[in-house]
């Protein structure tokens, strides 16, 4: 089947949103996920305006913090946050969890106590018909499969995004770990590395490039096992390492046409 296929604008910072998502749009995706702050995306109707003129929806929207933490300010910022998403119609909110202690090494009651957080704010969302999803990442309090399955294991209400290349740097075969969690996936990230290394204190550190340009990621069999589970909502790809010189929201968009040109060739 056909995937619709967004773009991740991570790294966008006060963009010129107009033509920055009419490039998208002409660089052959679907729809954007944005992690920009509330007070630069304007009101809701500004923004559901902006995006039609561009046919570039915002379907996904990114929590600033994390439910880790239970500090009230967090907790309330990223509420507003949830409130904008749905009134965006986003088709999920994103979160990652936050860093790992200070005082010595994660712990499965910091594990759980990450979950019953991440809870509590799914079920703020379901009010307004919205779905959380939990984005898979390394170098964060969750950083391992065991604890990534103790996580999947105590969440009652919150989904899942693989991200595919933080699955395979923690050893999970990216295509098998698709078919493992297809109950509670409704999101899915696609990013691919040129080369990768991992510290002495575990810390992973890839050179993030553009999808398909070094597949160390198994991008077609990702698409098959997609098909076999029947995974039917959106895909996102991610961008490379930025170039200096050519990192602005314009260059950047106009650039990902390459990363559409090859996910399509392949099946998607």
């Amino acid at each position: 089947m056909s995937y619709k296929l967004a773009y991740s604008t991570l790294r966008w910072q006060n963009p010129d949103l107009e033509p920055a998502l009419n490039k998208l749009t002409e660089s052959g995706w679907q729809g954007w996920e944005s992690r920009l702050p509330l007070n630069w995306m304007g009101t809701p109707t500004r923004l559901r305006r902006v995006c039609a003129d561009a046919g570039m929806p915002l379907i996904v929207l990114t929590a600033n913090g994390t439910p880790d933490s239970r500090d009230r300010e967090n907790v309330e910022l990223n509420r507003r946050r949830m409130e904008f998403a749905a009134e965006m119609g986003c088709d999920c909110f994103m979160y990652m969890n936050g860093g790992k202690p200070d005082n010595g090494p994660v712990t499965d009651d910091d594990v759980l106590a990450a979950a019953e957080g991440a809870d509590e704010w799914a079920e703020y969302a379901a009010q307004f018909g919205l779905e959380l999803t939990y984005h898979i990442h390394t170098n964060l309090l969750v950083d391992s499969i065991d604890h990534w399955k103790l996580y999947m294991d105590n969440l009652r209400t919150a989904k899942l995004c693989i991200d595919v290349s933080h699955a395979q740097l923690w050893g999970y075969d990216a295509v098998a770990s698709l078919r493992d969690f297809s109950a509670q996936l409704n999101y899915v990230h696609l990013q691919d590395w040129a080369t990768t290394t991992r510290r002495a204190d575990g810390f992973y550190d890839p050179q993030w490039c553009q999808v398909g340009e070094h597949e160390n990621v198994d991008f077609p069999g990702i698409r098959v096992v997609l098909d076999e589970i029947g995974y039917d909502r959106w895909v996102t790809a991610c961008p490379g390492q930025p170039i200096p010189g050519r990192d602005d929201p314009l260059s950047e968009a106009k650039r990902s046409a390459g990363m559409v040109t090859y996910l399509r060739g392949i099946g998607y």
